[in-house]
């Protein structure tokens, strides 16, 4: 591109060659300082406008501002909205972990009034920066997260505490008569129909005809009937191959197949089968073996009375053949009984209620 300078006071004219680079630069060049100016040139009028109160300058920076707090006003309650569903959320799942720690303190004989008090806290007071938008959401998050996790936890230990109470409620620690007057204990004795030493395979309660027999623990009536030696007779089964039976009942009050309930009347006390007075006949088999009754029961009167009563069970001890009868009298192992009435086994005649 070429351009002819001429003026009247040249002498003669000049010409400038201009590449088409050059050409380009010069209109950004251009551009450039003509933006530069017209913000200027803005900036100077609107700042006049705004010190001398101009009416359309004034319109204007109040549209503007206007405007920013419309968007500002937009962004807040836009986060408000996000932050009250959040809490929302955090509210329903904060109701949902207190109905479980309300259960799982039942569960665990905790009471539920101790943990709702608001725990002691204090300290000097170090001031520091508000939190921002965006750090309160992010502590919103995490305890959302932190309560997914406790909730989660509580519903785990429910279910273990509940697991637990079940199985505690299929151990026979539940005394089996209201009176509790032990009349023969478990263990070797003198038989009160031969007077020669025998295995005596559970306890016998002293107590009058028609006396109510109470389960000792829930379980499911696998025998309810006459038996040559033990009479009427009912077992239950309670799972992990215990069983507790009842005998010389008078009247039988359930059915094989009956589901049972801890402390259910289940027959009324007699003096059927071999037995030479009314008394009720108590043993617990594991895995078909006779156990000593009285160390379920022990092991029940120990825990505290709001607490569902949960005794390990002992390990099974087969018993020992019975010894050859001899002059001496082997009197049966005391058994720890604080409150049962221990009447001692005797020699011919047997006192009555004795199998």
């Amino acid at each position: 591109m070429h351009l002819i300078i001429t003026d009247a006071w040249l002498a003669r004219s000049r010409a400038i060659y201009l590449s088409g680079t050059k050409l380009v630069v010069a209109g950004l060049a251009l551009s450039f300082g003509l933006m530069l100016i017209a913000a200027a040139l803005y900036h100077w009028v609107f700042l006049k406008g705004a010190r001398e109160g101009w009416p359309v300058v004034g319109a204007l920076v109040k549209l503007v501002i206007k405007d920013e707090f419309e968007q500002r006003d937009r962004f807040m309650r836009e986060n408000l909205d996000v932050m009250a569903k959040k809490l929302g959320e955090m509210q329903a799942k904060m109701m949902q972990l207190e109905s479980l720690g309300e259960r799982v303190s039942g569960l665990a004989g905790v009471n539920p009034a101790e943990l709702k008090s608001k725990p002691g806290r204090g300290g000097a007071l170090i001031s520091g920066r508000p939190l921002s938008i965006e750090e309160l959401q992010a502590t919103l998050a995490d305890l959302d997260k932190l309560t997914d996790q406790r909730a989660n936890l509580m519903t785990v230990v429910e279910s273990r505490l509940f697991e637990k109470k079940i199985r505690s409620m299929m151990v026979p620690t539940q005394p089996p008569t209201p009176t509790g007057i032990l009349g023969s204990a478990f263990g070797w004795r003198i038989d009160p129909f031969t007077g020669r030493s025998a295995l005596h395979t559970g306890l016998d309660f002293q107590a009058e005809t028609g006396t109510s027999i109470l389960a000792a623990a829930g379980g499911v009536v696998v025998t309810a009937g006459p038996n040559p030696d033990y009479g009427n007779m009912v077992e239950i089964d309670h799972g992990n191959d215990l069983i507790t039976r009842y005998a010389h009942a008078s009247k039988l009050l359930v059915k094989k197949g009956d589901l049972i309930k801890r402390g259910q009347k289940i027959a009324e006390v007699g003096t059927t089968g071999r037995s030479t007075g009314p008394h009720l006949h108590f043993e617990v088999l594991v895995q078909g073996v006779p156990q000593d009754p009285q160390k379920f029961l022990n092991a029940g009167r120990n825990l505290p009375q709001q607490q569902v009563a949960a005794a390990p069970a002992p390990q099974v001890q087969k018993p020992q053949a019975a010894a050859p009868p001899s002059t001496t009298i082997a009197a049966p192992a005391p058994t720890p009984a604080r409150p049962l009435v221990v009447q001692p086994s005797a020699v011919l005649p047997a006192p009555p209620g004795q199998r």
